[in-house]
């Protein structure tokens, strides 16, 4: 393979003749073969190199720190990179230095070689642009990962996580609403408890949902505050006094975002509680998920000798030796995605705790699994509305035999006839294999029209509306 000899302060590299990328991109790749090609960052967080190089670079020209003609060839090639021209000259995977550096050099070189292309240079030469002094000018890896970080997790959260629950939301909402009369048996501790109606069950899962959403909103604005204008250590040397918030504008531009310059830059590159806050608000929906799916899957069991009590779609076959098979598959892959986001969550969160001194340096594994967690919790739910929610339906004959076996009925009588003589009807229809009117007839506790009176099971779902 051709190449060609590129020079960092450690001396010459030999690069890839086709590639944009430069000398420290090419140590990297030699340097750390962990995880290849499976941790390699993707999509959105090359978009959002280029959005935060382009935005730097505008910003430098405005401040008078870069010639315009230099932020304009910049600007050219950073927005190349946003719109995705370049995929192929990221080749650096997670697991390298902790800040990102050889991530953001790897920006750096590409655009500032693609500036060279479009400046009719050799590629390279770093004329008439250099990667640090001009690409990187202002900045540090320090501040500018950490604003990859943010700028690739909102946009993720608003592309594909936020709407993916508003529309499992939504579903659960209207079935809810049509279910509102199906009368079914509640369950604690998985055993028979008073009744509830089916639309109740479902408002619980929406409205799990929607404080799940609330969270994740209430974590995407602690996100827009951006560390840019920290440079190294959060001092903000080498960078004019109005960088950060500059350049944040520009990047709240170019989004259509809210980004604003962090307040405290020390904090910003020390510690990333955002981050780890984004991730423990995905851990919720996980949890939610895990819920949702979990009731789903129980409630369809059987078809003959499990609950049963509702249908969901039959997607393809269950089994490769049991003929007829039909199983819960978009509850399972639900729940599997939800312990994957459990185990994001806790590498965040450790991850999190690891900011020393002026620099945490595990940023490059909390941006990946923040960005799995988003993406697998939105193709999740997706799949499991589109699959599974929509086509939830009553199987009201079994619902009503449950209903109408259920000894915890007997807790309406409470009220009239006292706690211990309910107790022992339904004790007495339990070991006897009775119903609960036959054994309150047998044991002369009251008539057969004071039980039929109080015994209501759809009055039980709605004890406020009762006198």
């Amino acid at each position: 393979m051709a190449s060609r000899i590129e020079k960092d302060a450690l001396g010459e590299v030999p690069v890839p003749a086709h590639r944009l990328w430069g000398a420290q991109t090419q140590r990297s790749v030699d340097n750390f073969p962990i995880g290849v090609p499976r941790f390699r960052f993707g999509r959105p967080v090359l978009r959002a190199f280029g959005l935060v190089k382009q935005a730097a670079a505008r910003a430098n020209a405005e401040l008078g720190v870069l010639p315009k003609d230099k932020a304009e060839l910049i600007a050219r090639a950073a927005q190349e990179v946003v719109d995705g021209k370049w995929d192929d000259e990221f080749p650096l995977v997670v697991f390298q230095t902790g800040s990102g550096t050889q991530s953001n050099m790897n920006a750096n070189e590409v655009i500032a070689n693609r500036a060279i292309q479009l400046a009719g240079g050799v590629v390279g030469s770093k004329k008439p642009v250099h990667p640090n002094d001009d690409v990187n000018r202002s900045q540090s890896s320090n501040d500018a990962f950490p604003a990859v970080m943010h700028v690739a997790t909102v946009e993720e959260l608003d592309r594909a996580l936020i709407p993916a629950i508003e529309a499992l939301h939504q579903t659960f909402d209207g079935k809810a609403r049509a279910f509102a009369d199906v009368v079914m048996l509640g369950r604690t501790h998985l055993q028979d408890a008073t009744p509830v109606t089916l639309g109740q069950v479902i408002s619980g899962w929406a409205a799990q949902l929607e404080d799940a959403l609330k969270y994740v909103r209430e974590a995407r604005a602690g996100l827009y505050p951006l560390a840019l204008g920290g440079t190294a250590v959060g001092t903000g040397i080498n960078a004019p006094a109005r960088f950060g918030e500059l350049v944040a504008k520009h990047i709240a531009q170019a989004t259509g975002k809210p980004f604003t310059s962090a307040p405290n830059k020390f904090a910003a590159l020390s510690a990333h509680d955002a981050m780890v806050n984004a991730s423990a608000a995905l851990r919720t929906l996980g949890g939610v998920a895990m819920k949702i799916a979990n009731d789903v899957r129980l409630y369809a069991s059987g078809p003959r000798a499990g609950i049963g009590e509702i249908t969901i779609p039959d997607n393809e076959p269950g089994s490769s030796i049991m003929p007829g098979k039909i199983n819960p598959t978009q509850c399972e892959a639900l729940t599997m995605v939800a312990a994957q986001v459990f185990g994001n969550d806790a590498t965040v969160a450790f991850a999190g705790s690891q900011g020393q001194f002026q620099l945490n340096v595990f940023k490059p594994v909390m941006l990946h699994n923040t960005l799995e967690s988003i993406e697998l919790l939105a193709d999740g739910l997706r799949s499991f509305d589109e699959r599974c929610a929509r086509g939830i339906e009553p199987n009201r004959e079994r619902i009503r035999r449950n209903v109408e076996d259920s000894l915890m009925l007997v807790t309406a009588l409470n009220p009239h006839i006292g706690y211990e003589k309910s107790a022992a009807i339904a004790l007495k229809a339990h070991h006897e294999g009775t119903s609960l009117r036959e054994a309150a007839l047998a044991l002369g506790i009251l008539s057969r029209e004071d039980f039929d009176r109080w015994i209501d099971p759809a009055a039980m779902t709605q004890p406020d509306a009762n006198p």
